[in-house]
C-alpha cells in the first residue's frame, strides 16, 4: 500500500475528515466520468473546446475541480462527446 493510501486511510478514521471526504465524493465523481469520457473518447481538452465552445481554460478547471460546471455547460460536454447526461438520485442505503 502506497504512503498516500496509509495516509489516506489514517485520515478517514477522523470523523470530521471522513464526514468532509464523504461531502467531496458526487464532485469528484463528476470530474473523473468528465476526464474519463473525454480520454475515452480520445479527445484533447482543446478538441473538446472547439467542439462545446467552452474555453479550454474552463474545461481544464473543470477538470481539476477548480470550478463546478453548470448543468448547461455538461449537457455541452455530453453532447460534444456524444454521450447523453444522466443524473440520479440514489436511496442513501444503496449508495
Amino acid at each position: 500500500m502506497s504512503d498516500l493510501k496509509k495516509y489516506l486511510n489514517q485520515q478517514l478514521k477522523n470523523k470530521n475528515f471522513k464526514k468532509e471526504w464523504d461531502n467531496l465524493q458526487p464532485e469528484m465523481e463528476l470530474i473523473r466520468t468528465i476526464i474519463k469520457a473525454r480520454v475515452d473518447k480520445n479527445i484533447t481538452q482543446k478538441e473538446l473546446s472547439v467542439k462545446t465552445g467552452i474555453n479550454q481554460a474552463d474545461i481544464s478547471k473543470f477538470e481539476t475541480g477548480v470550478r463546478k460546471p453548470s448543468l448547461k455547460i455538461l449537457k455541452k460536454i455530453a453532447n460534444a462527446l456524444d454521450m447523453v447526461l444522466k443524473i440520479e438520485f440514489i436511496p442513501k442505503q444503496y449508495a
